[in-house]
């Protein structure tokens, strides 16, 4: 597992590859956002955060470490959980990443 922390975060996120998954673990509890490699497309399939670390803007720094990866990796986003799509229409920035 590789640490993939962007400068600045408070806490450790890991990339875990053999898994397909992005994830911290913060007071004790593990947030992820899992995902998978179907033809040079990165399907985030699930996406969550523990409610007593919750509101705190954990899933979105996971999701953006993911698209940071997919982007690196020349890979599109497929994004299969709500909390993905919901987030990527939010931010215009990754429009690129979609598959259209």
């Amino acid at each position: 597992m590789a640490s993939v922390t962007p400068p600045g975060l408070a806490y450790e996120v890991e990339h875990d590859l053999a898994r397909q998954r992005f994830q911290a673990r913060i007071r004790g509890h593990l947030a992820l956002l899992d995902y998978q490699i179907k033809r040079k497309r990165m399907v985030i399939t699930h996406t969550e955060v523990p409610e007593p670390i919750g509101g705190q803007g954990i899933a979105g720094e996971l999701t953006k470490v993911a698209l940071r990866y997919a982007r690196e990796n020349k890979l599109k986003v497929v994004p299969a959980c709500a909390y993905a799509e919901a987030f990527l229409a939010r931010h215009e920035e990754y429009n690129d990443l979609l598959v259209r």
